[in-house]
């Protein structure tokens, strides 16, 4: 009886679990031990889900344990962890009941050994050196001679004033806009974008500077952003990056098409000296001078040697050849008459060798009537044959005038040739300000193009 009664006081004490009721307990437990804790150890199987979540392993040489950091959190962290790089973790335990596995809610998480912000910086010069936004050959020149500079800085502080003050001293009408914003602090990388936005959708200057003073890391981290550093990449207007002091370097830095070293010599960066540009230009227009004074005396030379230009004397040649040409016809002309004449002598001596043999007398007035009337038909032949050789022979000498080089220009014409010696045909063979030569029927005229209608 007594027996029996212990064996059911054994089971009324006994405490039977549940898989879930048991992991609730032990994550009590582990939540209230160790509700804030700091962990240091090596990122292994980093993976980032597309939710936004970091899963991975934070391990050492004799133990591992899960780490999860979620989305709210690591949006906040300045860098992204990565396989090998030792971290040290702050947050707490807990147990994550579908795997029974205790693991370690990461809040905060900083590189052990180097700051944070160092290594976002690397990661994302990194990242922006892969996709070539640092590449030299997608950089914009800046303009010789910016009709108004755009800049993007804080209203308040030394920065704009420096700016200015160069500005104004260099080249005193030039016009400034300034877009102010935040250099610091949160929101400022995003007011650092609207500012480039701006000025590339009112396209009102020709370049930017993006500037703020000196400061730590930390103070220099807006323009450290991504954002910021495609936002420069993007700008169809040269932007000038001229953040901190001449040591301090930012990502906006190497995205940028001109660094430099301060704000203030950005200004000296952007426009010349107006002296230095006065005497630029004296400069170029006595070289000019010069070069007009060669171009003249070499035209003045090609006009000399134009006298004397093949295309003339191939006209000359050819006149020649024509005339040779009604020399040829006059000849066969004279070689024809010849020929008929000689037949009708002929023709005579057969008929007076016949006289004897008949009646003198009225064979001769026969002949003489045959001879008068071929003599005539000859005449008329003859003189038709003449008339149609002088018509042939004036129309051939009315077309060698007519198609004669000087007697167009007699008619008023003209030929024009460019300073290489090209006939001109088409006013769209010169520019303003071409030197041209001018044949007329007596001489020759030099003349400049002022004025073109195509």
């Amino acid at each position: 009886m007594s027996q029996a009664l212990f064996n059911f006081d054994l089971q009324s004490q006994r405490k039977i679990y549940s898989v879930t009721e048991l992991s609730l307990e032990l994550k009590k437990l582990l939540e209230k031990q160790f509700p804030d804790i700091w962990v240091t150890g090596e990122v292994s199987n980093f993976r980032a889900a597309t939710s936004g979540h970091f899963y991975f392993t934070l391990k050492d040489a004799s133990a591992q344990i899960r780490a999860v950091c979620f989305r709210n959190q690591a949006r906040y962290l300045k860098f992204k962890p990565q396989d090998g790089i030792s971290v040290i973790a702050r947050g707490h335990l807990s147990v994550y009941e579908a795997r029974g596995e205790y693991q370690l809610y990461v809040d905060y998480l900083e590189p052990a050994g180097i700051g944070a912000l160092q290594v976002a910086f690397e990661q994302l010069k990194a990242k922006l050196a892969a996709e070539g936004l640092f590449d030299p050959a997608r950089k914009k020149p800046l303009p010789v001679l910016p009709r108004a500079v755009g800049v993007v800085t804080s209203p308040t502080g030394a920065v704009i004033r420096d700016i200015l003050r160069v500005l104004r001293r260099r080249f005193q009408n030039m016009n400034v806009t300034l877009y102010p914003v935040k250099v610091q602090g949160e929101g400022a990388a995003e007011e650092i974008v609207a500012g480039i936005k701006y000025f590339n959708r009112h396209p009102v200057v020709d370049v930017m500077i993006v500037a703020r003073g000196g400061g730590s890391l930390e103070d220099l981290w807006a323009f450290n952003e991504e954002i910021v550093a495609r936002a420069i990449a993007a700008s169809k207007i040269p932007v000038i990056s001229a953040v901190g002091h001449e040591t301090d370097f930012t990502i906006a830095d190497f995205v940028a098409d001109l660094r430099a070293p301060t704000p203030s010599a950005a200004a000296e960066l952007v426009v010349r000296r107006k002296q230095d540009l006065v005497d630029e230009l004296t400069e170029r227009a006595r070289r000019m001078v010069q070069i007009l004074r060669l171009k003249l005396s070499e035209a003045r030379e090609q006009f000399t040697a134009l006298r004397m230009h093949r295309a003339f004397q191939t006209m000359l040649t050819r006149l020649a050849e024509r005339g040779e040409r009604v020399d040829d016809v006059l000849a066969a002309l004279e070689r024809s008459i010849r020929s008929r004449l000689n037949a009708a002598r002929q023709d005579w001596l057969r008929a007076s060798a016949g006289i004897t043999r008949y009646d003198f007398r009225h064979l001769l007035g026969l002949k003489r009537a045959a001879l008068e009337s071929r003599d005539r038909r000859f005449d008329t032949t003859f003189r038709q044959f003449v008339l149609a050789r002088r018509n042939r022979l004036l129309q051939v000498e009315a077309i060698l005038k007519e198609r004669s080089p000087l007697t167009i220009l007699n008619r008023g014409y003209s030929i024009t040739r460019d300073a290489q010696g090209r006939i001109v045909r088409d006013a769209a063979q010169v520019s303003i300000g071409d030197d041209l030569s001018i044949r007329l029927a007596r001489g020759e005229l030099g003349a400049t193009v002022k004025e073109r209608k195509l």
